[in-house]
């Protein structure tokens, strides 16, 4: 091979990265696998000794002596949900600074999909996976986690419960959004949201039941629909219930990809928000915050909930492997904006 002043030279080792840096070759690997008991300064000696002498390790060797690949997965439902890719990145982050690259999958939320996906992470023996899943309750699926011969954190699931898990407060911040309608004066509330297989479903529907009991109103079950997270499904469930009579005076969009179909929908319907319709939205975004008026929102933190499911992920795998499964909650808090008034 050549310098970087053209001259013929053999090729770069470790050896000679330790020699330049003054170091033993124990301390150069343990910089090269990212072991955090090598000190900042021995660390820095090194890593200008790589740069250096341009030396490249030979990743396939280190993942065969390791029984690693230092590949992981990322599962996620749609990657086309702008809301995610702060998640992704988030993850990311954390999981390149542990030494570990990514393969980004979208499962579209078709079991088929998911199974392809889960038989493609395993066949390429990677080393852990963060992941959803489209069904909480489908056996095929299920098993297919089961199977998986990594460890892996689920994306606001909880089954299996043996895995590692970041959970988002959906039914505390579905409850405080109904809790605001019914301040406001309204009872004909709507809520659309996914397939009752997943957990995020399941404690929506529960918030929305919470806040009408506690004072005592009985809800209209025709204003609750359960069936998908998607925008189109948000744009086909509100133009039904606004064909209904009476119509709902308020709908929450619960999911993160559903608010445009909402919107959609009111908009060709003639509805003005929040004269006509309230509206409350799931997760913030661009849209939610650019609208006139901008949309109330239940809202969680999806850079922080990638960030700890990537340190959960990376503590499992080089730590321990061993340890009971953690749970991680993440609060959903209100962000009250224009989009709610009185009924009229």
């Amino acid at each position: 091979m050549k310098n970087r002043q053209g001259g013929s030279t053999a090729r770069i080792t470790i050896k000679h990265v330790a020699s330049k840096a003054g170091v033993s070759l124990g301390t150069v690997s343990r910089v090269l696998n990212g072991n955090k008991s090598v000190g900042d300064e021995l660390r820095i000696r090194v890593e200008r000794a790589i740069r250096e002498l341009e030396y490249h390790p030979d990743v396939l060797a280190q993942s065969m002596r390791r029984g690693a690949t230092r590949v992981v997965g990322v599962v996620i439902r749609s990657l086309m949900v702008p809301v995610l890719a702060g998640f992704v990145k988030a993850a990311q982050d954390v999981l390149h600074e542990a030494g570990y690259a990514v393969m980004l999958a979208g499962s579209e939320g078709r079991p088929e999909r998911e199974l392809e996906i889960l038989s493609v992470l395993s066949r390429r023996r990677m080393d852990g996976v963060i992941m959803t899943t489209a069904s909480e309750a489908d056996p095929m699926l299920l098993r297919a986690r089961q199977a998986l011969q990594m460890p892996a954190v689920l994306l606001d699931r909880h089954n299996p419960t043996e895995f590692d898990a970041v959970l988002v407060a959906h039914r505390e911040g579905i409850r405080r959004a109904v809790e605001h309608l019914l301040d406001l004066g309204h009872r004909r509330i709507a809520l659309i949201t996914g397939e009752e297989t997943t957990r995020p479903a399941v404690e929506r529907v529960r918030g929305y039941h919470d806040a009408y009991r506690a004072r005592g109103i009985t809800p209209d079950p025709r204003f609750i629909r359960t069936q998908s997270f998607g925008a189109d499904f948000g744009f086909v469930e509100t133009s039904s219930l606004m064909g209904q009579n009476p119509a709902p005076t308020a709908i929450i969009a619960g999911g993160i990809a559903m608010l445009p179909g909402v919107l959609r929908a009111a908009r060709a319907h003639s509805l003005r928000v929040p004269d006509d319709l309230s509206i409350i939205g799931s997760c913030d975004s661009d849209l939610a915050q650019m609208m006139t008026p901008p949309i109330t929102v239940v809202q969680w933190d999806y850079e922080k909930v990638g960030k700890v499911a990537a340190e959960l992920l990376v503590g499992r795998i080089e730590r321990e492997r061993d340890a009971a499964p953690r749970h991680v909650r993440f609060p959903a808090e209100l962000v009250i904006r224009g989009s709610c008034a009185a009924p009229r």
